[in-house]
């Protein structure tokens, strides 16, 4: 049974639409680009980028479908959240430190990966992985090399 909510016209046209144009006229709104009190010329702005959007059915499926995975990821913090509240006994949920930059990343993760599958993407880099190219198993050797020096020169700081 199809509701209106799930049909391809509001599913693939209106809800993304509606989505970028709020989020265009917010950055627009909160940077101030174009200056103080622009807020008819931020929405001319946000609408039009809007429309060359949802033009383009490419991008719409992507975010149509990263923003099913965004929606996971949230209800699984959620759902993490209201644990650590129950074990941890406190009425005001607070984190460790630690422990929310490991959350982070995880999550950076999985939207990368989420990103990668739903692109197409994900099997060319696994092919290259699975086949033994030199190059790219370097290059991937080397960006964990710099993400480990990156995370103890940031970890010295403290």
């Amino acid at each position: 049974m199809e509701t209106l909510l799930s049909s391809p016209f509001v599913r693939d046209i209106i809800l993304p639409f509606l989505l970028v144009f709020v989020l265009i006229y917010a950055l627009l709104e909160k940077l101030k680009i174009l200056g103080e009190d622009k807020r008819q010329i931020n929405a001319i702005i946000a609408f039009v980028i809007g429309l060359i959007f949802v033009s383009f059915s490419k991008s719409v499926g992507i975010t149509v479908d990263l923003i099913g995975v965004v929606a996971v990821i949230a209800v699984v913090l959620l759902l993490f959240m209201m644990l650590y509240g129950f074990a941890s006994g406190e009425k005001e949920f607070s984190i460790h430190k630690n422990v929310k930059y490991v959350l982070w990343i995880l999550i950076s993760i999985a939207i990368v990966i989420a990103l990668l599958v739903i692109t197409g993407y994900w099997s060319i880099i696994y092919n290259a992985v699975a086949s033994g190219n030199i190059i790219v198993t370097n290059v991937i050797f080397l960006i964990v090399i710099i993400a480990a020096i990156a995370i103890v020169m940031w970890k010295g700081k403290d």
